[in-house]
């Protein structure tokens, strides 16, 4: 590995986090600085992305397109950054970039990883990284499966889930269950009654709109909009 200490310094954070932890950018480069000053870094560019999941690929992002650019055109030799998730969506996405970097001659630094700090110059370093990054996606794949779980359950008490309440239903006044929506309950029974009938799914809507039974958004009902009325449950 090169033995120059060009630093390109990246500080993401989304506007939830921000709203939410207090991951703040400020943070961030103000920890990145104080690292490159302590290790004798020189500081060539900070590239910021503010307001941006983690859920985007790094090259996806206006500052990870800075980031690669300045490696591609080898005017820095080190990307440091506060933590794994600041850079990275998930394993392969860390493993894949920083394999390419490590071809280029460009480290990686991670700052704060409990205390500690990690960096690519070194096959410790960059066996550490790899152990990080499984670790990482791991935490990240049983985070979804314990929402998954929590979400089914929820949703099997009848209880609100987040997002538009199912149709024929509304939140009720405790924000956390759901209550019958009597005038949408009655559209579920026409719809199905009309469908009996042997009508298609375009006469429904049409007979609904004669009748006075509207979708939600009050305008025209469409194939796939009844199909779904059809498929609701009822109260």
């Amino acid at each position: 590995m090169k033995t120059e200490n060009k630093a390109i310094l990246y500080v993401r954070v989304s506007t939830t986090e921000q709203a939410e932890k207090g991951v703040s950018l400020e943070a961030q480069e103000k920890s990145l600085r104080a690292y490159c000053e302590m290790r004798g870094l020189e500081i060539a560019e900070l590239v910021i992305d503010a307001g941006v999941s983690a859920g985007k690929p790094l090259a996806s992002r206006p500052g990870g397109e800075k980031i690669i650019e300045a490696i591609k055109t080898k005017k820095v030799d080190l990307v440091v950054a506060w933590k794994l998730d600041r850079l990275f969506r998930d394993c392969v996405d860390c493993l894949t970039a920083t394999s390419a970097w490590e071809k280029k001659g460009v480290a990686l630094h991670l700052v704060d990883l409990g205390g500690q700090s990690v960096d690519t110059t070194s096959s410790t370093g960059r066996f550490f990284l790899t152990m990080l990054a499984a670790m990482a996606e791991m935490e990240r794949n049983r985070i979804r499966e314990r929402t998954a779980s929590a979400m089914q359950y929820k949703k099997e008490k009848g209880e609100y889930c987040g997002g538009s309440a199912p149709y024929g239903w509304r939140v009720s006044e405790d924000g956390i269950n759901l209550e019958s929506h009597n005038v949408e309950q009655e559209i579920i029974r026409a719809a199905h009654e009309l469908r009996n009938e042997g009508m298609s799914l375009l006469a429904v809507g049409g007979h609904l709109e004669k009748s006075g039974m509207l979708p939600r958004n009050g305008k025209k009902w469409h194939a796939e909009t009844v199909k779904s009325v059809l498929k609701a449950v009822t109260a």
